[in-house]
């Protein structure tokens, strides 16, 4: 049977460590609601974007712009992979990384050079300990970021595929869908292609309109190409730090009940450890009293 002291120091230890799950948890609420509106908010306008551009490519020459040109041969494929620069988030991190390192070993094994871009210490710290390269790793960045870090990372990307660096960019991300699911996803970048807006953007329902463009189609996807590929990244990051939110949320729900339930369970163990002390020593008190009869 185990000291009533030491039982009792694991009781006050289990509710201490309670009440930082409690706290942790209501700060991933309060972080989730800002990040939860911010994706909403954006949504509908990547939507719109996806649906106009992929009307803009449909009717294009592919060799108007090199983003849509698609390689003959790829030899070298640069997977972005978002996570969270922070753990305590349940197998959010682990389940991003897992479907990159798989797509990863898959594009290896067909004799094609894999590198990749790191955006989160999780995934960097994962990548780390494999045998494909980083060629950039974003880290300390997902705690408050804006419009620009898709824009920087865009730069890196769209300069590496033009200058034949690279020949295929495809992104992982942890797509936000509810408080309780959040998807590990793998989103091809590049080459563009008008079905690129069909695999984000849900098709419209009703008549299709005929739009008319000033300046010429080629004009305008000189210009919306780059900026389509940073809305892309945008979108993967605000996905990414909700789902982080969310599942670090529900990680410390998770941990505060098994607080509870450990401590009941410490509490009924402490209680038989003084039941038997208790009657240990009435035992003693009895047994020493038949002594002094005898």
């Amino acid at each position: 049977m185990p000291a009533l002291k030491d039982v009792k120091n694991k009781i006050t230890a289990v509710k201490k460590t309670k009440q930082i799950t409690k706290a942790m948890n209501m700060v991933a609420s309060a972080k989730l609601r800002s990040a939860q509106a911010r994706i909403e908010r954006f949504r509908p306008y990547a939507d719109k974007f996806y649906e106009m551009l992929g009307e803009l490519a449909k009717g294009a020459d592919p060799s108007v712009h090199p983003l849509l040109e698609a390689r003959e041969e790829v030899k070298t494929v640069l997977l972005v992979v978002i996570t969270s620069d922070r753990g305590l988030c349940g197998a959010f991190n682990h389940n991003i990384a897992s479907a990159a390192l798989k797509v990863a070993k898959a594009k290896a094994a067909e004799g094609k050079t894999v590198k990749v871009l790191c955006v989160g210490r999780k995934g960097r710290d994962v990548f780390r300990r494999s045998e494909f390269e980083i060629v950039a790793a974003y880290v300390n960045e997902m705690g408050a970021f804006d419009f620009s870090l898709a824009s920087r990372i865009g730069s890196e990307v769209i300069g590496g595929y033009v200058g034949g660096t690279y020949d295929e960019v495809t992104m992982a991300f942890g797509k936000f869908v509810s408080l309780a699911r959040q998807e590990a996803t793998l989103l091809p970048v590049l080459p563009l292609s008008p079905a690129a807006a069909g695999e984000v953007a849900a098709e419209p329902s009703g008549p299709k309109a005929e739009y008319l463009y000033e300046p010429s189609v080629e004009g305008l996807l000189a210009e919306l190409l780059p900026r389509f590929i940073n809305v892309q990244l945008y979108r993967g990051l605000l996905d990414t730090s909700a789902s982080e939110h969310a599942a670090r949320m529900r990680s410390m729900d998770n941990a505060t009940r098994n607080c509870d339930d450990l401590v009941s369970s410490l509490t009924l163990v402490y209680n038989k450890a003084r039941q038997a002390a208790i009657t240990k020593e009435l035992m003693d008190i009895v047994g020493g009293s038949e002594a002094l009869k005898g």
